[in-house]
């Protein structure tokens, strides 16, 4: 698909992608009253439960926010004894496709990411073996694993029963989709010329944010990084290769009207701070290190493209959130 792009056919190639692979039709977030009966719902409840925390104050949604997209609303989420994490907290909705998750990519899989922050002295701070050992103590959850896994809760099922719960945060009932099923009133004229600049050669959006959520699951640095100022490396930490220096994980837009502030960093505040960083990156990091070429020179957006790109983003975001806007 990149290379038809390069080609210049972007109009045929996102045709294509979307007709086939753009609308995603996923399950809801699973709700239920009374013990839960799969592993999905035992996820979620152990998603909600702040014995998953050293201080038994927090749990995942604290920092995850259901009716923002399972992300927060600041740049970065307070852990426990009001310390501060180290980035922002992404979306948790549509990763089942995912590689790599985090900002730098270092869980492999659901499963793997769910202990990252239960661990991490800045966030929930706690080894997962004493979660565990608090699960063992508790007659409800001895009795919902046993029923459900047919084992008392061990570190695989923990982590196995919320990734499933997170398999569940799929959306697809967005403006966007009904767009792409045939509703041609179902975005705004600005918003049909939005998706046609976020499709062409000028704005580039497309080059890093393809596929049906909109990520192309790559590591980009799109300027944030001049070790001076912005010292986070990114996935270098990860890799230690000095290449990667500043790259981060390329996110998906779906939601993205609900999930600021953006940015690894959570620096912007709003989706028209992005959209004009993205048109010149060099007013706010004069210098940066190792920024990609398709960011080197100015994109010369028109205040016009500016305002329909936006509008486009918007569409992007699902029925259950907007509601509660």
């Amino acid at each position: 698909m990149k290379k038809i792009y390069a080609l210049g056919i972007v109009t045929v190639a996102m045709t294509i992608c979307y007709s086939f692979t753009g609308i995603k039709k996923r399950p809801s977030p699973l709700s239920f009253d009374g013990p839960p009966a799969t592993k999905e719902q035992l996820g979620e409840m152990l998603f909600f439960e702040s014995k998953l925390s050293a201080t038994r104050q927090l749990a995942c949604a604290s920092c995850h926010i259901p009716e923002h997209a399972f992300a927060d609303t600041v740049a970065f989420s307070k852990g426990i004894y009001g310390r501060f994490g180290k980035r922002n907290a992404p979306s948790c909705t549509n990763l089942s496709d995912r590689s790599l998750l985090f900002f730098d990519g270092r869980a492999a899989s659901l499963e793997d990411q769910v202990q990252f922050p239960i661990e991490d002295k800045n966030e929930m701070g706690i080894p997962i073996g004493d979660v565990v050992a608090r699960l063992n103590d508790d007659k409800k959850y001895v009795e919902y694993f046993g029923k459900i896994y047919g084992s008392r809760p061990t570190t695989d099922n923990l982590k196995g029963a919320i990734a499933a719960f997170e398999r569940t945060l799929e959306t697809s009932h967005t403006p966007f989709d009904r767009y792409m099923a045939g509703d041609t009133t179902a975005i705004s004229k600005s918003a049909e010329r939005g998706r046609e600049v976020f499709m062409g050669a000028k704005a580039k959006c497309f080059e890093c944010h393809f596929s049906p959520d909109f990520t192309g699951d790559e590591f980009r640095n799109i300027g944030l990084y001049d070790a001076v100022k912005f010292t986070d490396e990114g996935r270098a930490g990860i890799t230690h290769n000095k290449a990667d220096a500043g790259k981060f994980k390329v996110p998906g837009l779906r939601n993205v009207s609900v999930t600021a502030p953006y940015m690894h960093n959570g620096m912007f505040k709003t989706l028209r701070e992005v959209i004009d960083y993205y048109d010149d990156p060099s007013k706010v990091v004069a210098r940066p290190i190792n920024i990609d070429t398709l960011l080197q020179q100015p994109l010369h957006l028109t205040e016009q493209e500016k305002t329909d790109l936006e509008q486009f983003l918007l569409t992007l975001t699902d029925d259950r959130f907007t509601k509660h806007r």
